[in-house]
This record gives structure tokens, sequence and C-alpha cells, in this order.
């Protein structure tokens, strides 16, 4: 597609208004919903604290809520981000974004990899669940090997980054990621995209849909300067 086809609406409808400092407070989360409401974003994405007034804030709208669950890290017991997951799904979170386990990743152990994401998975039911790979920390064969379980499980989206840690999304990532999960699994692109030319950077290389704290800046013609 042109980049001229990516019109405001079209790329606001592919973000993911994301919060997840954990400095913000109750009336930072209201204001993000509040642009999300106004702009028409996909979803608000909180840390799971905030799921309770993100949804109720959110509710009657299409403006979807999205919690994280073992966040930043992805270092916890799969069994507590399984319940965490669930406890936010019950509070109202219709969306879930997990990070996978990292270290084992690196050091080649894809069972349990496979093992972790599977176990959040089956806790989510039918709650679309995205996975973050953390992609500045991996190499392009983990990132292969990593987005092929995602996609054999079946889970709603491939995740390239936290925005915690050493980089964010790239060109390179996203289209690697789309080649490997096909058209039909999501790719989302998170990290780093603070101004429309990137937004639009991504959803060319084949994401369809953009975490990012920017939302505003990148749909009115700004550039964002904060991270997450």
């Amino acid at each position: 597609m042109d980049s001229n086809s990516y019109d405001n609406a079209a790329i606001a409808a592919a973000i993911d208004h994301t919060l997840l400092k954990p400095e913000a407070r109750a009336v930072d989360i209201d204001r993000i919903c509040e642009e999300a409401l106004e702009h028409r974003f996909a979803a608000v994405c909180v840390n799971s604290l905030w799921v309770p007034r993100v949804a109720a804030t959110l509710a009657g709208s299409t403006v979807k809520t999205c919690s994280v669950v073992g966040f930043p890290l992805g270092a916890s017991l799969p069994a507590a981000t399984a319940a965490e997951a669930r406890e936010a799904i019950d509070a109202g979170a219709g969306e879930i974004d997990m990070v996978m386990s990292i270290g084992d990743a690196l050091a080649g152990d894809w069972k349990l990899v496979r093992d972790g994401i599977a176990t959040i998975l089956a806790s989510c039911a039918d709650t679309p669940l995205k996975v973050i790979l953390e992609t500045c920390l991996l190499t392009e064969s983990h990132k292969r090997l990593a987005c092929e379980i995602c996609r054999d499980l079946g889970v709603a989206f491939v995740k390239t980054s936290t925005g915690f840690s050493t980089g964010g999304a790239t060109v390179e990532d996203i289209a690697l990621m789309r080649s490997v999960v096909g058209p039909d699994l999501g790719v989302k692109a998170s990290g780093g995209i603070r101004d429309r030319e990137t937004a639009i950077a991504m959803l060319e290389a084949g994401a369809n849909r953009l975490g990012c704290s920017a939302g505003v800046a990148i749909v009115t013609g700004g550039t964002g300067s904060e991270g997450y």
C-alpha cells in the first residue's frame, strides 16, 4: 500500500495507546483513555493494576482494554503470569500482552519457552494473546524460532518489544516476523515509534498493530518524546 493511503483514521485504528510507566497515576490513565476515545485507537494498553479503571472508562466503545502481564522481564513463573492474565481478563481486559522467557530463549531451551507461552495462552481462553519477543536481545535465529512457536501455538500476535530494554521495533524485524508467521497472525511493532513516518514504515513492513505512547502525536503530525 502506498504511504499516502494511510490516513489518520487507518493509522489510529492500528494503535495500542500505551502507558506502562511505574509512576503512572490515575489522572494519567484517564487522560490516555480520553485520547484513545477521541482518536478511536485500537486499544489502551496498561499494567494490570489499571485494568478495572480503563475497562470502566472504555465501556461501550470500540476501544479495547489491553493488559500486559509478566511485564517487562518475562521472568515470572508461568503459573503466576497465567494467574495475572486471568485476573486481568476478569477485570475487563479484552487483550493480553505477555513477555516470553527471554533467558530460556537465549539458552536454547525452547521447550520451556513454548511451555510458558502455552500456559498463559490456556489461561486466556478466547481472549487474544500477544507474545513479546524482546527482539533487541535476540539473534535472527532466535526471532525465527520464537515466531514459529507462537505461530504453531496459535497466539493472536507476535510483538517486538517491551519498550523497557535496549531497543525497540525495527522495520527489518517486522518484515522478518511477518515472513515467519504468515499473513494471518498479527504482528505488533512496539518501542520507539514516535512519529507518523515511522508508524507507516512499520505498517508497510507487515505490522498490523502499533504499540506506542505517542499515538496522539503520530495522528496529529507531531513527534512524541517519551517512552512507555
